[in-house]
């Protein structure tokens, strides 16, 4: 059974700080950030300021992609460039990211950013 937890702006700010920390620890060499449209766009930013490191469109060597979630796996396996990270991951998915923020134990959960509708739907409005 599939269920909504609807984030705070504070959470995510908590999960982008444990982002954070985890690539200055795991990926010391990242350089810019860039955030995969839509989920991955605020994320990035914030981190970019975190990091004290620019937000790019243009991914180099040392880029580190970012998303919200690594639901499927099918968008970090598709992202370009080396690095990747997310606030949530899902085991299921088919590909790992470099960093995460945030293991999802429970994978019927649907995640709903406060940048999203509220009543958003358990599956992207671009995969219906």
């Amino acid at each position: 059974m599939e269920y909504k937890v609807h984030l705070t702006w504070e959470q995510v700010d908590t999960l982008v700080t444990i982002l954070k920390n985890k690539v200055l620890d795991k990926l010391p060499e990242i350089g810019s950030v860039m955030g995969i449209a839509r989920g991955g766009l605020i994320p990035a930013v914030m981190l970019s300021h975190k990091l004290g490191v620019p937000y790019t469109n243009l991914v180099a060597p040392n880029t580190l992609v970012v998303d919200d979630i690594c639901d499927s796996g099918k968008t970090i396996k598709e992202a370009p460039g080396v690095y990747t990270a997310t606030l949530h991951y899902k085991k299921s998915a088919i590909v790992k990211p470099s960093v995460y923020a945030s293991l999802l134990l429970n994978e019927s959960q649907w995640i709903v950013y406060p940048w999203e509708r509220q009543d958003s739907e358990p599956i992207q409005d671009y995969l219906k």
